[in-house]
């Protein structure tokens, strides 16, 4: 019987389509890298930069539609 690792590992997890549609949206306008983390009721963009933050905050509304979801888009420096 194997670890819970070597069973995890072997399992092919797939990217949610959001993640890869915000990531390809960011690095295309702002040729930046984001990180982000899904919940169930939000999305979690993080970056390095307040600017970036702050510039995509003003296109929080075309990257909700860029990704075709009705969650809720969280914006966080770090």
């Amino acid at each position: 019987m194997g670890s819970v690792a070597d069973i995890l590992a072997k399992k092919g997890f797939a990217e949610p389509p959001e993640i890869k549609l915000i990531k390809d949206f960011v690095k295309d306008k702002f040729q930046s890298e984001v990180s982000i983390t899904i919940h169930p009721g939000q999305i979690i963009i993080s970056a390095p930069s307040a600017s970036l933050i702050g510039t995509l905050r003003m296109h929080s509304h075309e990257l909700s539609q860029a990704c075709k979801t009705d969650k809720r888009l969280v914006f966080r420096i770090g």
